[in-house]
């Protein structure tokens, strides 16, 4: 009997809930998919990327209609742009699909924090999408060149930033959780991908630019910002920019070119790296070790020698070995003479290994980053040869 009643009263109950008390519809709706935040005056011009549903979805083919569309706006805050763009959306933005956040060098150079502070407070921001700085063109340039292979600029933008993060390995894919945590943490600072256009931006921004096989302007990721805090203050090159990967164990397969003992060179595929930073005191000196162990694959040979002996092979290594090792160790001293901030994270790493050290440095951890003491050890091992052990090269120089 109390079974019958309480299952009656659950069905009583269900009558007065609603479905979808918050529903709204796609109609109602623009879906914004990129965001580009550039100066205005003392405020803010806000740029957002729309996706038109219509010509995304349509099955009549192409027509004379981009598949986005871009709005902008200015406010004193991020937040009154964005409300001052219904004078000329026709739809509220929809921001929970957001994929790219771009932010222009001039308002970084200034900092981004109250940027960061907007799309962190906002409800509909899910945190996931990829935060880049746009480097010597507008935050709203790069937003307006039309894309190959994925109709929606954006996703590309994002899929592009994660392909070459995870094959090429100088680029870093950043989330915006990840920039606030480094920006607040006291062992290390801030580095973000920048975001370039090749070519045209006239070009770009025409719908011929992706009705021809080669694109006339292309979205180009290059190289790493710098940041103190909130700020940006200078760039690393591709070099430096894999160095850094290399610190941060976040280079998962890239390619790097080593000389042969008697002229030519090897290309090498890392297809494992992994990296241990240890920290430690000697004589009241902070001191950090990186260890760095790579797999590789012999992707291309471009010299005479025999891959069949292990010597050759073991040559190979050891060259491989000093090359990654030079441009670490080049990279960390590039960075702390000329920035002076620790963008390795190597004071989060004193913070975990040497805690009462630790305590005594935190305030003023740049500082002692400048003089820091570092070993940086690689062992690189060569596991494959491809299909083939030597080259037909080799062959073809004996017939000569």
């Amino acid at each position: 009997m109390k079974r019958k009643l309480l299952m009656g009263g659950l069905i009583v109950a269900m009558l007065f809930v609603s479905g979808c008390w918050n529903r709204r519809e796609m109609n109602d709706l623009a879906i914004a998919v990129a965001y580009g935040i550039d100066k205005a005056g003392d405020g803010y011009r806000l740029t957002v990327q729309v996706v038109d549903p219509g010509e995304v979805a349509s099955q009549k083919g192409s027509t004379d209609r981009t598949p986005v569309t871009t709005y902008q706006a200015t406010g004193e805050t991020i937040f009154e742009a964005l409300r001052r763009m219904t004078k000329v959306s026709p739809r509220k933005i929809y921001n929970s699909h957001l994929r790219m956040l771009v932010i222009s060098d001039k308002v970084a150079e200034d900092g981004i924090a109250n940027v960061l502070d907007f799309v962190s407070r906002n409800h509909e921001h899910r945190g996931d999408f990829y935060v880049v700085i746009a480097k010597d063109t507008t935050a709203s340039n790069t937003l307006k060149i039309l894309t190959h292979l994925e109709s929606i600029p954006a996703n590309q933008m994002y899929s592009s930033l994660e392909t070459s993060e995870r094959s090429w390995a100088p680029t870093s894919a950043v989330t915006l959780d990840e920039l606030i945590d480094d920006i607040v943490s006291p062992g290390k600072q801030p580095a973000v991908t920048g975001l370039r256009i090749k070519g045209s931006q006239t070009t770009g921004e025409n719908k011929r630019n992706v009705n021809e096989i080669a694109s006339s302007t292309q979205l180009v990721y290059n190289g790493l910002a710098v940041f103190k805090k909130d700020k940006l203050i200078g760039w690393l090159n591709e070099e430096e920019s894999k160095a850094y990967n290399y610190i941060q164990d976040n280079v998962k397969s890239t390619v790097g070119v080593v000389y042969c003992p008697g002229g030519g060179n090897v290309a090498l595929e890392v297809m494992h790296s992994a990296t241990k930073v240890k920290g430690k005191v000697v004589h009241g000196k902070p001191t950090i070790d990186v260890s760095v162990r790579m797999r590789a694959n012999i992707g291309e040979v471009r010299c005479s020698i025999d891959l069949s002996e292990e010597s050759s092979l073991k040559q190979l290594e050891q060259n491989g070995n000093r090359k990654v090792q030079q441009f670490i160790e080049e990279t960390i001293a590039t960075v702390q003479k000329k920035y002076k901030v620790d963008i390795f994270g190597f004071g989060e790493v004193m913070h975990r290994e040497q805690p009462k050290y630790w305590k005594t440095v935190q305030d003023d951890w740049d500082t002692q980053f400048q003089t820091l003491a570092y070993r940086v050890n690689v062992e690189c091992e060569i596991r494959y040869l491809g299909t083939q052990s030597n080259s037909f090269l080799e062959e073809m120089d004996k017939k000569e």
